[in-house]
C-alpha cells in the first residue's frame, strides 16, 4: 500500500511539473517560478502536504544539484576559465561588489548573524545563467557584441562558485576557523590541481570516459560525477563543487555527448529540487518577507544592470549593447535556490527560505523583462533629461553585432 500511494504521488508530481513546464513555454518564460509555487503547494501549510514519497524527493532534490553544477562544468573547458579570469577578473570583482553586498547587509538590517549574510550575500550576487541563455536565444542576441561580456560575467560567477560553497558549507557546518580554513585549502587545492590536471591531461581524461555507446558513456560519467561529488561532501567541500570539477575535466566530443545525454535528467531532477525547496517553505512564512524581497529585488536589479553596463563599456562596446548587457544579467534562479537550501538544510535562519523564494520568484518573472526593455527604456529617458536623441534601430548590419557565433547551451 504504502509503495501504492509513493508511485501515485511521484507520478503527479512529475506529471504536473511537465505540464507546468510546457504552460511556461507557451509564454515563453521560465518554468523555475511554477516549480517553486508547486512545491509550496504541496509543502508545510500548503494545499495538499505529501507524504510517502518526500524522502525520495529530497534525494531527487540533492542529484539534482550535482547535475546542475556537472552540466555547467561540461560548458567550460579549463583553460577558457583560466583565460576569463585573467582577462575578465575586474568585472567580477564588480559584480561581486554592487551584488553580494546589498545581501549581506539586507541580512544584518534584518538582524541575522554573520552566517546568515554570507549566504545572502551569494542568493543576491549569482546570476542565472539557465535563464540569461534562454533569454539570449530567444531575443536572438547570440552574436550581438556584448554576448561575450554577459558570458564572461557568468563564467567568472560559476568559478567563483567553486571557493565560495566549500566557505559556506564550512560555515553552515559550524566549524572554527581553523577548520574551517583547513576545508577552504582543500578546496582550493582540489579546485587548482583539476584546473592543471584538466589543461594538461584533459584530453587523456576525455579518452578514458569516452565510449561509443551511449548508454556507457551515460552510466561512467555519471557514476563518477556522484562518487566524486559523494568524496568531496565527505571532504566537507561540497559535493556541487566536485561535480562542477567533473564537468570540466571532460572536454571535447565527450562533454558534448555527456551533455546530451545528461540534459533531460539534469531537467527532471532540477525541477524536482525546485519543488524540495516549496515543499520545505510554508506559504504563510512568505507575506512577513514579501516587503524586503521586493525591495532586495529592485536594489539588486539595478546593481546588475549596472555591472553589465560597466564590464560592456570596459570592453567597448557601444551603449545600446551596454545597456542590454546590464539588462540581461537582472535574473537569478537555480543557485540562488541552491545556496539558500543549504542554509535551510542547516536550520540557521527560519526567514532565509521564505525570503529567499519570493525574491527568486520576483527576478527569475522580471530578468525576461529588464532584458527586453532595460535597452529602450534608458534610451527614453537620457532623450527626455536632454541628453541626446533617443538612438534609431540599429541596421542589420549595425557595429553592435559581430558575426562570431557564440555557443551557449540551455
Amino acid at each position: 500500500m504504502h509503495s501504492a500511494v509513493f508511485l501515485i504521488e511521484f507520478g503527479a508530481i512529475i506529471l504536473g511539473l511537465g505540464l507546468l513546464g510546457r504552460f511556461a513555454g507557451r509564454l515563453r518564460f521560465s518554468p523555475i517560478p511554477l516549480y517553486l509555487l508547486a512545491g509550496l503547494a504541496f509543502g508545510e501549510g500548503g494545499l495538499l502536504p505529501l507524504g510517502a514519497s518526500e524522502g525520495f524527493v529530497a534525494i531527487g532534490a540533492e542529484i539534482g544539484v550535482i547535475l546542475l553544477l556537472l552540466m555547467l562544468g561540461l560548458e567550460y573547458t579549463a583553460s577558457d576559465l583560466v583565460s576569463n579570469l585573467k582577462t575578465q577578473y575586474p568585472a567580477g570583482l564588480v559584480d561581486f561588489t554592487l551584488n553580494a553586498l546589498p545581501g549581506a547587509i539586507a541580512a544584518f538590517l534584518m538582524g541575522w548573524g554573520p552566517v546568515a549574510a554570507v549566504v545572502l550575500a551569494g542568493v543576491t550576487w549569482i546570476s542565472s545563467s539557465g535563464v540569461i541563455a534562454k533569454v539570449l536565444g530567444d531575443l536572438g542576441r547570440l552574436g550581438n557584441r556584448e554576448t561575450p561580456v554577459i558570458l564572461s560575467v557568468l563564467v567568472l560567477e560559476d568559478l567563483a562558485m567553486a571557493v565560495y560553497l566549500p566557505i559556506i558549507t564550512a560555515l553552515l557546518a559550524g566549524v572554527g576557523l581553523a577548520a574551517g580554513s583547513v576545508t577552504l585549502a582543500i578546496a582550493l587545492g582540489v579546485a587548482g590541481l583539476v584546473l592543471f590536471v584538466a589543461v594538461r591531461y584533459g584530453r587523456v581524461i576525455s579518452r578514458f570516459v569516452s565510449s561509443d555507446d551511449p548508454e556507457k558513456l551515460l552510466l561512467v560519467v555519471l557514476g563518477l560525477t556522484l562518487l566524486v561529488a559523494g568524496i568531496a561532501q565527505q571532504l566537507q567541500v561540497s559535493a556541487a563543487v566536485g561535480a562542477f570539477l567533473v564537468g570540466i575535466a571532460l572536454s571535447g566530443e565527450v562533454a558534448e555527448g555527456a551533455h546530451t545525454l545528461l540534459s533531460p535528467l539534469r531537467d527532471l531532477f532540477a525541477a524536482v529540487f525546485f519543488v524540495f525547496f516549496g515543499l520545505h517553505t510554508d506559504p504563510s512564512s512568505i507575506p512577513p518577507v514579501l516587503l524586503p524581497a521586493l525591495a532586495l529585488a529592485v536594489v539588486t536589479a539595478l546593481t546588475k544592470i549596472a555591472t553589465g553596463y560597466w564590464a560592456a563599456k570596459r570592453a567597448g562596446v557601444g551603449p545600446k549593447g551596454r545597456w542590454r548587457a546590464g539588462g540581461t544579467l537582472v535574473a537569478r534562479g537555480e543557485f540562488s535556490i541552491v545556496i539558500a537550501g543549504l542554509a535551510v538544510s542547516a536550520g540557521i535562519e527560519p526567514m532565509m527560505g521564505p525570503l529567499a523564494t519570493a525574491y527568486v520568484l520576483i527576478l527569475v518573472v522580471v530578468g525576461p523583462l529588464t532584458a527586453r526593455f532595460t535597452e529602450p527604456v534608458a534610451l527614453k529617458l537620457m532623450a527626455l533629461r536632454g541628453n541626446g536623441p533617443a538612438a534609431p534601430a540599429a541596421p542589420a548590419a549595425a557595429p553592435e553585432r559581430v558575426e562570431a557565433r557564440v555557443d551557449v547551451r540551455d
